[in-house]
């Protein structure tokens, strides 16, 4: 029989304390002291070993015991062939740890790179229209009431660009529903696409436009923003890494308060762009319109000396004019 070692001893129906000895002797655990008791090695439940907390051995009836010495405790059950499962002995090394906390981020960013944006894809073109609606409603209003000015365009100016406009056909032939509505802005030369179904277009951006054929290469560019869903997308996106950084932080109230920042500093990415580009580009060509009319409003963008204004969503850049003309 091995040496035996101090342990506590509970019974499992009241909170009475029982000093005892813990030993092994062939395939039996051995208690001796306050209480004597035996029981097979194999019913028993050793707790994990850590650093500082005390050992706990459970017994089937309810009954355990809690051993502080966790050097004789770790001998005696060397001894008596007791061996750590695979997980224990992983957390005990600081390069198995590394190594899951290198794995875990490497599946994180793989998860918000790759996956994330597929299931936010398929999550926006699944929801009902009247769903993606909801999402933009009293954006607007909001950003009347801080960002945007009324139009000092004139109305038969508003309502010549928005029949231009209703007399293009889509690539596709479908007709989404939208609204062109014109802004004074106090962030300059704009255009943005709510999942509301408006497309926001500003006095600025009008005059500096070259021509009106520009200025449908604007709104078909935005159109294509709406078509492919990308607002909802990105919505989506930031709600879910919000819902798990509330799961992770149990900030629920996160969630709501990204929503207007993401809004008001939209930036899409360089695919996103690329594939409204695309839309206006088939949209332009569908209608007879030369491209070279959607490659100045780049041309024009870039000549602005200004930083990126909020819900921008047209970084100029010679390389889309470069492609633009590409495409002619």
């Amino acid at each position: 029989m091995s040496a035996p070692i101090p342990a506590r001893y509970f019974d499992g129906q009241t909170s009475r304390l029982y000093h005892v000895t813990l030993g092994v002797d062939a395939d039996q655990a051995v208690l001796a002291g306050d209480v004597e008791r035996r029981c097979p090695l194999a019913q028993l439940h050793v707790s994990e070993r850590t650093s500082h907390a005390v050992r706990k051995v459970s017994f089937p009836d309810g009954a355990y015991l809690e051993i502080t010495d966790q050097a004789a405790f770790n001998d005696l059950l060397h001894a008596s062939g007791h061996r750590d499962s695979l997980v224990v002995r992983l957390q005990q090394s600081w390069r198995a740890t590394l190594l899951a906390l290198l794995a875990t981020v490497l599946a994180l960013f793989l998860c918000y790179q790759y996956l994330l944006p597929l299931g936010a894809k398929g999550l926006a073109y699944a929801l009902p229209p009247a769903v993606e609606r909801q999402l933009g409603q009293g954006v607007l209003g909001m950003l009347d009431r801080h960002v945007f000015a009324p139009s000092a365009l004139g109305q038969a100016r508003q309502d010549g660009l928005r029949a231009q406009f209703a007399r293009l056909a889509t690539p596709d032939g479908s007709r989404l529903e939208h609204r062109i509505v014109f802004r004074k802005s106090k962030i300059g030369p704009n255009a943005f696409a709510l999942p509301s179904g408006d497309i926001v277009l500003t006095d600025e951006m009008v005059e500096l436009m070259p021509d009106d054929q520009a200025v449908m290469g604007v709104l078909a560019h935005e159109l294509g923003h709406l078509q492919r869903r990308h607002l909802t997308r990105r919505i989506i996106q930031t709600s879910a890494v919000g819902a798990g950084a509330a799961l992770l932080f149990g900030d629920v109230s996160a969630v709501v308060a990204t929503l207007p920042p993401l809004l008001l500093d939209l930036k899409y990415s360089r695919d996103v762009e690329r594939d409204a580009d695309d839309y206006a580009i088939d949209m332009l060509r569908h209608n007879g319109i030369a491209l070279e009319h959607l490659a100045q409003v780049f041309v024009a963008l870039g000549k602005l000396d200004h930083g990126t204004p909020y819900l921008s969503s047209h970084p100029a850049s010679a390389e889309r004019v470069a492609r633009i003309r590409a495409a002619q």
